[in-house]
């Protein structure tokens, strides 16, 4: 009881202290529950989201085929289910604006891609449809409201009896604008109305547990007419469904990162901590061995501080992460993808594991640090530590220079080099700190870089993507275009050291100069004739160099699976949408055609912008327009969907940082206490005595800084490398400004933690601090 008394009393005398304990294990708690609870509860919603509406395993799309012939494929061997369809898009023209919808069919007895039904019912009859529901709130539709549409040279009008989410669509585009393109089903009853008769152009695939979509994909195609197949995509090459397992695997990545690196942090500074405690309270464990206390309750004495401490900061990080990351990762889920009904809920078995961490590092701290001095007398251990033989320093060798020294400066010096490991144990956490503060910044500044980069590469103020077979002629172009130039993506997989992996492969004229690349220094770079441009996240996995050949197998079903030997031009720093590109002679050179299914414009003026964009709205053989509008809008989203985290990891860094340096340095004033009560009575005025403290802790940062930044460099290479893939390429170079702007913050704290404890200074007890047993 007493002893739990002393307990509360050294919390009481040093809660500044005991406060920055608690909000280093609250950083760390908090970001391990909210990253945690992100990563499991998306992952665990993805995989039952997409077997209860049962996701197609395989599309396949076509000019026409008729309901007869896609009852003739349903005997294709590992077909569990296949239903067909009507896909077209729409127009919707508003005050100004126009918007974009795709739009489905719904077969009868739906059981592929089934639809979460939000509010009001499917369609049951013809004229009636269902739009998504965030579109629907976008332009305000209530069910009941009608729908004026141009579709197939065709002015249509339905009425909306629904509102609903489509597995095939968690994720709709790139930026996830529900104002300018939605989604749509209607039932079968109204496709001869917009279609002239009753047919589809696309099936949809349930593939049978155990077989190769690959092989299906390829019976599918030699039972088709050749001449009304088109293509086929599977899941995995589905946009919806590789952007969503993408983000699951970096959140996963995240939740494994960030939290080992706080936990390790927070084991440094308990581990110095405690151990300094303890050793600056070796006159009462003395008085108590004395008193006839054994030493294993007094290890339990000193052991229940830091597990009061884990205690403290694990639940203020479960709160915080409850009020502030949880409703965070809700708004960014929903801004990012349309998962109907997905909830994160907090489980509490989430105290646990930063509880345990937090108590295991702080016990094992106790442990090792007073099992010495618990073996001591008790006189002995009432005694303080004999003061160390002082050796002359370097500088006092030579008279001439030390003699120069103020001595207040020459107090400084000394105090370092005689207590060497202490002063080494100050920096590793200043180092820690400035190690986490410089890679938070330059992280986020990768991510900006990131965002920028989208409108240096692409200066095309329009991309017209044409519908499959669609042939391209510039001839009937309207006037006021500068530029123009044609491009053509191909479905790869690239296949390296027997591992293949899929990619997108670019194809355009070596004068487009509407697309930029540079290499990893942001140099321009040039496509070349006898090449491959090879991203730099695919060359850094696949450790790529220019010169070597690499093996690209086209994926489209068309090219048959063809296999090219291509020669490495150039690796170009791709950060969003990596592709590799060539030109369409090299493609000729492996025997294969090259067939434009896109078109990039530069406009002479931007008045000009209105009237092409409207001469490509007109033309029904154009699938999907895009202009700078789109770009800055993705540029935008790849912020706003990135910032979150790591705004949040700078802002726990901040607090990390102060929590180090104000506990180290509050740790030293108390060892310090005689020796700064020696200057009092020496006359050393206040101010004096804290630019001591102020100027020999300075001195420490500066130190712990120097040796933070390789250790920095290092650490931020590692995270990045962490959170990249070969879809996603974050930049792994650091910029100065956000170095210096990281140093800066640090001393900032430094000097922060000092004003703040000038009190403790203030309030030391001479007479106290003098006595000792001698």
């Amino acid at each position: 009881m007493k002893l739990g008394l002393k307990l509360l009393r050294d919390i009481k005398q040093s809660a500044g202290q005991f406060l920055s304990f608690v909000l280093v294990i609250a950083v760390g708690a908090f970001f391990y529950t909210g990253l945690v609870t992100l990563s499991g509860n998306l992952n665990e919603y993805k995989d039952t989201y997409y077997k209860k509406h049962n996701l197609s395993d395989l599309n396949v799309y076509y000019s026409q085929i008729t309901k007869q012939e896609v009852e003739n494929l349903r005997g294709v061997d590992g077909i569990n289910k296949m239903e067909g369809r009507y896909t077209f898009d729409a127009v919707q023209t508003f005050e100004g604006n126009k918007a974009a919808l795709k739009i489905h069919s719904i077969p009868e007895n739906n059981e592929i891609n089934t639809l979460t039904l939000i509010e009001g019912k499917l369609p049951s009859s013809k004229g009636q449809i269902v739009v998504d529901s965030h579109y629907a709130a976008e332009h305000q539709y209530r069910i009941g409201d009608e729908l004026n549409l141009r579709a197939n040279d065709k002015d249509l009008t339905f009425t909306l009896s629904g509102l609903a989410e489509n597995v095939e669509y968690a994720k709709k585009n790139e930026v996830q604008d529900h104002k300018a393109h939605g989604i749509a089903y209607i039932g079968e009853e109204s496709v001869p109305e917009v279609a002239g008769g009753l047919f589809y152009n696309e099936i949809l695939v349930d593939a049978a547990d155990g077989y190769d979509i690959k092989q299906i994909g390829e019976s599918i195609r030699e039972n088709s007419n050749p001449h009304t197949y088109l293509n086929e995509i599977s899941k995995e090459r589905m946009f919806s469904y590789s952007q969503l397992n993408a983000t699951i695997h970096n959140n996963k990545l995240m939740s494994k990162v960030i939290p080992l690196v706080l936990f390790l942090i927070e084991a440094i500074i308990l581990f110095l901590a405690m151990s300094r405690i303890i050793d600056s309270q070796r006159n009462q464990i003395g008085i108590m061995k004395a008193l006839g206390v054994g030493n294993g309750k007094i290890m339990l004495h000193y052991m229940g501080y830091p597990v009061l401490v884990g205690i403290a900061g694990t639940l203020l990080g479960y709160v915080i992460a409850a009020v502030v990351f949880i409703p965070m990762i809700v708004e960014s889920n929903a801004r990012s993808y349309s998962l109907p009904g997905i909830q994160f809920p907090l489980s509490y078995e989430l105290i646990f594991p930063p509880l345990l961490a937090s108590s295991v590092f702080g016990i094992l701290s106790c442990y090792f640090s007073g099992r010495s001095l618990l073996k001591e007398r008790a006189a002995q251990a009432m005694r303080p530590k004999p003061p160390k033989t002082m050796k002359k320093i370097l500088l006092e060798r030579n008279p001439g220079l030390w003699g120069r020294i103020p001595y207040s400066y020459k107090l400084i010096l000394r105090n370092i080099f005689l207590n060497k490991q202490k002063a080494l144990a100050s920096s590793i956490g200043v180092v820690v700190s400035t190690v986490l503060l410089i890679t938070a910044f330059s992280t986020q500044a990768s991510l900006q870089k990131v965002a920028d980069q989208v409108e240096q590469v692409y200066t095309y103020d329009l991309r017209a993507d044409y519908k499959t077979g669609t042939l391209l002629n510039t001839a009937t172009f309207p006037s006021g275009i500068q530029n123009s130039y044609f491009l053509s993506s191909y479905p790869v997989e690239i296949i390296k050291n027997d591992q293949a992996e899929k990619a997108s492969l670019v194809v355009t004229e070596k004068e487009n100069r509407l697309i930029h690349f540079f290499n990893e220094n942001d140099n321009p770079i040039q496509l070349e004739e006898n090449g491959v441009l090879v991203p730099k996240s695919y060359a850094d996995k696949y450790r790529i160099s220019e010169g070597d050949l690499i093996q690209i197998r086209f994926a489209a079903p068309e090219l048959k699976n063809k296999t090219a030997a291509m020669k490495v031009a150039k690796i170009s720093s791709q950060y969003t949408n990596p592709s590799f590109y060539i030109t369409p002679g090299y493609l000729e050179s492996f025997g294969l055609d090259y067939r434009p299914t896109s078109l990039l414009v530069k406009a002479n003026e931007a008045a000009d912008l209105a009237g092409i964009r409207n001469f490509f709205e007109q033309d029904p053989n154009i699938d999907i327009i895009a202009d700078k509008t789109d770009l800055k809008k993705t540029a935008q989203y790849i912020m706003e969907q990135n910032s979150f985290v790591f705004i949040m990891f700078i802002i726990c860094a901040v607090v990390l940082s102060f929590g180090a340096i104000y506990t180290i340095t509050s740790i030293n004033i108390y060892e310090r206490s005689r020796e700064l009560a020696t200057l009092k009575v020496l006359g050393y005025q206040k101010n004096k005595i804290n630019r001591l403290i102020f100027v020999e802790t300075i001195v420490l940062t500066t130190a712990a800084v120097l040796a933070a930044l390789p250790v920095s460099g290092y650490v931020y290479k590692v995270v990045i490398k962490a959170l990249s893939s070969t879809h996603q390429q974050i930049p792994d170079q650091q910029n100065m400004a956000v170095i210096l702007l990281s140093i800066c913050l640090a001393f900032l704290l430094t000097i922060l933690a000092n004003l703040l404890l000038k009190r403790k200074v203030t309030k030391i007890n001479m007479i106290e601090a003098l006595k000792s047993i001698e």
